[in-house]
């Protein structure tokens, strides 16, 4: 009795008190929070959590998103998920837009883990804990990744490609995410990571352009032949017809015959062939022919890496700045966004191949000497020294060994070159300032690891050619006196006359520019124009292919 009287003393005690704190059930929030926390800390270092079956990418902004929150859900309430997460597959359902797949952000899985939540609200059945965290943690791994690609890319280029050093933009996305929770702009802070330039919102809209062509069964291949130009009349010229009117580089020209071969298909023909980097002399030869029946399929694809490309720049490239398309064999001086200076330029070999990067132009060197390197003077210049005696001599190109104070010229009579390997190669070569001098009268330099810079030429002749891959892997310009003028004009003292005057002396002077000048080696094979003109350039280099399979990879973490 004694033991049945003090159990009902103290439950008397506890109705009067109140339940202690340690005794009372977590909340269902409370829930949430531990269930999330154990989620993320029962994972490995760093973190590998699998949710739903899929992998969680973000493997370090995640967790220290979290961790910010206290580990608070981000998606959800104890009254099941938000709105907010309806407004995160709104924006990764317009990733194909951007040439990425909605695929490879949770959007299935989100989708039907939305669905489930929703079908036992209505049933009126008890919250499933565990689906909310999947849910929350899928979403947040959603918008991280996604919102990285948009600001930085998909791919890194380095590691499909050892020549291509990308100025990516950084921020911290998971500070992101949580000002976008913060004032409900899921949707715009996803937007605000594009890149700012115009060129890429063209492009998206010919990317858009081009599958609306591909939707609608693209265009028929113009069969193979002999050239087609004005005045024939042909079967295939009304297969021409026709694939010009797909792209629109012809009107609507019913009312001409369909197999002849008139003005206004041969204006035709013009406008496809300046789109395409192509001679522009209205005939179809089999350059022109292959360009028409590239499929539309691999238009959409040079569309989409084009605009991972853009993704790889810097946020602002400059007020004024220097920008090389590799890919077009064209420079272009760009000031307030305007062009103001257009000049043809030579690019590397296939396997000398001119690199991508962003750097800053800081000097000149007029009339400059040619240190030619090691690898160019083994591969190119000995076997032309073993093959004609006076070759050195011809092309006023000096040997040298040692360095600094060591450095002493030999006379090449006295080298028996035929015993000279790539092995035992020991001698540095010169060429002096002059007409013959590979890197003509100016040089323009920005140092960088690879070697590579502006220079002159005294080729002249190969700036006619349609593709220019003819170098060493420096870029040689169509106008270098008058990019010089541009550079120095801000200083009165370095007009083109004296330029030209120093240029002409064959005495090596440097210069340095007035302030450093941005410059950008970019490899665009697809662009629109201002005007919305698309324009398509070969692959000469055939990057393409690799950043097209990088892309359609499923994503590593990060």
């Amino acid at each position: 009795m004694r033991h049945i009287a003090m159990i009902m003393l103290a439950l008397m005690w506890i109705v009067r008190i109140g339940t202690p704190q340690s005794m009372t059930a977590p909340s269902v929030s409370d829930q949430i929070d531990e269930l999330l926390r154990n989620r993320i800390e029962a994972a490995q270092t760093p973190p590998k959590i699998i949710v739903q079956g899929e992998p969680i990418y973000a493997s370090v902004a995640l967790p220290l998103f979290y961790e910010r929150r206290v580990y608070q859900p981000a998606w959800s309430d104890s009254n099941g998920s938000l709105h907010q997460v309806n407004d995160l597959t709104e924006a990764i359902r317009e990733a194909d837009c951007e040439g990425l797949q909605a695929g490879d952000y949770h959007l299935a899985k989100i989708e039907t883990l939305l669905s489930e939540l929703e079908q036992n609200k209505e049933a009126q059945k008890p919250l499933n804990l565990g689906r909310l965290v999947d849910l929350d943690l899928l979403a947040t791994d959603a918008f991280l990744v996604y919102g990285s690609h948009l600001l930085a890319g998909r791919v890194n280029p380095e590691t499909i490609d050892p020549e291509w050093i990308a100025n990516r933009r950084e921020c911290d996305i998971a500070r992101i995410l949580q000002i976008a929770l913060d004032l409900d702009q899921i949707e715009e802070s996803l937007r605000q990571l594009l890149p700012p330039q115009s060129g890429y919102a063209r492009l998206r809209q010919a990317l858009a352009h081009y599958r609306d062509l591909e939707e609608k069964g693209g265009w028929s291949a113009v069969p193979k032949g002999p050239k087609i130009q004005k005045g024939l009349v042909t079967d295939r010229v009304a297969a021409l017809r026709a694939r010009l009117l797909a792209t629109g580089d012809l009107v609507d020209g019913s009312e001409g015959e369909e197999n002849l071969f008139d003005d206004q298909l041969e204006q035709g023909v013009r406008a496809f062939q300046m789109r395409h980097g192509l001679d522009v002399d209205g005939v179809v030869g089999s350059a022109t022919l292959d360009a028409l029946n590239v499929p539309v399929e691999k238009r959409v694809r040079q569309l989409i890496v084009n605009m991972e490309r853009w993704r790889w720049l810097p946020q602002d490239l400059g007020k004024r700045y220097i920008l090389v398309n590799i890919a077009d064999f064209e420079l272009d001086v760009v000031e307030n966004s305007q062009p103001l200076m257009t000049m043809r330029v030579i690019v590397g070999r296939d396997y000398r191949r001119t690199p991508v990067f962003s750097d800053n132009m800081t000097y000149l060197v007029l009339s400059p000497y040619w240190h030619v390197p090691t690898a160019i003077a083994v591969q190119d210049i000995l076997p032309k020294i073993q093959q004609e005696p006076g070759y050195l001599a011809k092309q006023n190109i000096r040997v040298f060994r040692g360095w600094g104070a060591e450095t002493r010229e030999i006379d090449p009579r006295t080298v028996n070159w035929s015993h000279v390997t790539a092995a035992n190669f020991s001698y540095r070569l010169r060429q002096e300032p002059g007409p013959m001098n590979a890197l003509g009268r100016v040089k323009f330099m920005f140092p960088n690891k690879f070697n590579v810079y502006l220079h002159d030429t005294p080729a002249q002749e190969l700036f006619a050619k349609p593709e220019r891959t003819f170098s060493s892997g420096c870029i040689r310009i169509e106008k270098p006196i008058e990019l010089a003028e541009y550079l120095l004009q801000s200083d009165a003292k370095w007009t083109r006359e004296k330029i030209l005057a120093v240029a002409d002396k064959r005495i090596e002077q440097t210069v340095r520019l007035p302030e450093p000048m941005p410059i950008h080696l970019l490899y665009w094979t697809a662009w629109a124009d201002e005007d919305r003109t698309v324009q398509f350039r070969a692959d000469v280099y055939a990057r393409d292919g690799k950043l097209y399979e990088a892309l359609i990879e499923r994503p590593s973490g990060s």
